[in-house]
């Protein structure tokens, strides 16, 4: 993804995502410290829709079981949410336009109920759930005009990132270093082989740990390249979902389990017929989309990465990549 090329520069998400990497370097570490006292209660549930909870909340969560946090961080849609016992948690609920309608039922419900730790996170200011939360963060990445959001996504998990990680005392990300490895996974060539492989699949699996990447990947596959996609947790793709895969899918695992490597070879290359890549900072059984190495933030790297697959996939099949027939900005707007 280049700019300076006019199949990349027309299109506003392109720009977008590379805004992504000053986003990172220009985030200020200090923002978080007013919700430090939220983010340490016992038990936090990061809510939202879509891409403002799949990657911030699932990066968030696992970040926290791998270094420990006094905090249980758990994630669940906000409308199944509302079926749960909430009273001794924490809520954030995050939501770029700040007036999706799941979120503000479920702000609505809480605060009927007299529960008094709500955080929203938005985009927008003089919103529901801006005004309606007892405390608010403002992302400062500007608007995106893409219908795929991109510079938000990673500004809200970095916000949760640090802000935890504060909590916790956890060490913080070199902010300079991550932007820096972003921009580098966004602009790199990337083979012919697998551009061209992946713009003929019938079906775009995304493989990997459940830490937002893959699944969110899936979800801009349908946004971005308009293909049919899924996301296979862990080791799901040899567990049986091969009886229906086909020769003309594709399956792309972030970061594979090295130990699995073979295994998804035999049952997927050799098994069912089908092209299987890869994207991490080592070398893989398979093709690969190498990044650089950040082994804390390596999920932000790969999703950087994850995209720049996906804009050249959609460049090679000659679709708007900013526009979608059916997909909308703001998936389900409270009317109010």
């Amino acid at each position: 993804m280049n700019l300076s090329d006019s199949k990349y520069s027309r299109y506003s998400i392109c720009k977008e995502m590379l805004e992504t990497a000053d986003v990172v370097k220009n985030f200020d570490i200090e923002s978080v410290d007013p919700y430090l006292e939220i983010a340490g209660s016992k038990r936090v549930l990061l809510t939202g829709e879509g891409s403002s909870r799949i990657f911030p909340a699932k990066n968030a969560i696992c970040t926290a079981r791998r270094l420990g946090s006094g905090s249980v961080l758990f994630t669940e849609a906000a409308t199944q949410a509302m079926e749960y016992s909430l009273s001794d948690a924490a809520v954030f609920v995050a939501s770029n336009s700040g007036k999706t309608k799941e979120c503000v039922s479920l702000i609505r419900r809480l605060k009927a109920d007299n529960h008094r730790r709500l955080c929203g996170v938005v985009a927008n200011a003089d919103t529901p759930v801006e005004k309606e939360t007892d405390l608010h963060y403002i992302l400062t990445c500007g608007s995106e005009s893409a219908v795929a959001a991109t510079k938000s996504v990673v500004e809200q998990a970095l916000f949760y990132d640090v802000l935890f990680r504060k909590s916790n005392r956890l060490p913080l990300p070199d902010l300079s270093r991550l932007s820096e490895e972003m921009r580098k996974a966004m602009e790199m060539r990337l083979p012919e082989e697998i551009t061209r492989r992946l713009a003929v699949s019938t079906t775009l699996y995304w493989a990997g740990r459940n830490d937002g990447t893959a699944e969110e990947l899936t979800l801009k596959s349908n946004e971005i390249a308009k293909k049919k996609s899924d996301f296979l947790e862990g080791t799901y793709a040899v567990h049986g979902i091969e009886e229906v895969m086909d020769p003309t899918d594709a399956v792309i695992i972030i970061d594979p389990f090295e130990s699995e490597e073979q295994k998804f070879r035999e049952v997927l290359e050799r098994g069912v017929g089908l092209s299987v890549f890869a994207v991490c900072d080592r070398e893989t059984h398979f093709p690969t989309v190498r990044t650089g190495s950040y082994p804390e933030f390596q999920p932000y790297i790969e999703m950087a990465a994850g995209w720049n697959v996906l804009v050249e996939v959609g460049v090679k099949l000659g679709i708007d990549l900013d526009k979608a027939e059916r997909a909308r900005k703001v998936g389900n707007e409270y009317p109010g």
